[in-house]
């Protein structure tokens, strides 16, 4: 099974690059699964949501609590099953990014040691102020979506992803798109 991670923080593109990758495979006649944390099919999942939408410091640990209980749930479910080819995981280890200080990169190790990781892991990286325009007109926002924060958070993210691959999602969606899709041929191919 190929296992593709699209991470990232708010308004990267990370939903958007996933369907892409999905259709991508799918022309391949591949059966592809994606699953964008938190889902909504599951109790974690919905939980984790709910605490997004609040604004407490309570909130944001049962947000990242439940998120990482929503991840560990998907692994468990839908890794190394036989009838998938592709599997691909949106929003997977950079919710630790968002714990405070740095509890983040405990959260990051520890967590990985309970989760798969592949070659196939992305990054969508695109300065705070515009990732800013592209949810400002979200009819709700996550407790995370302001400035101060996505600047915080996206420091700590991308001291945790210096193994990945790191892809510029400033540009339109096709731009970034060409990038991955270049990534994939070349891990495709190895």
């Amino acid at each position: 099974m190929r296992f593709i991670v699209v991470d990232g923080l708010d308004g990267s593109g990370k939903d958007t690059h996933a369907v892409l990758i999905k259709q991508r495979y799918e022309k391949m006649g591949e059966r592809v699964v994606v699953r964008s944390h938190p889902e909504s099919d599951n109790f974690f999942g919905r939980m984790a949501k709910k605490a997004l939408l609040g604004s407490s410091k309570l909130n944001k640990l049962k947000a990242a609590v439940f998120y990482m209980f929503d991840v560990l749930r998907s692994v468990r479910k839908f890794y190394r099953r036989g009838d998938i080819d592709t599997l691909i995981m949106v929003r997977y280890l950079i919710g630790t990014a968002y714990l405070p200080g740095r509890l983040a990169g405990i959260g990051y190790r520890f967590f990985l040691g309970f989760v798969p990781t592949s070659s196939y892991m992305f990054f969508l990286d695109a300065p705070p102020s515009l990732l800013m325009s592209r949810f400002r007109d979200r009819e709700h926002r996550e407790m995370f979506e302001n400035l101060d924060d996505l600047i915080r958070v996206r420091e700590k993210a991308l001291g945790l992803v210096q193994d990945w691959y790191i892809i510029d999602g400033s540009g339109s969606v096709d731009e970034t798109f060409s990038r991955i899709e270049s990534l994939l041929d070349v891990l495709d191919s190895k």
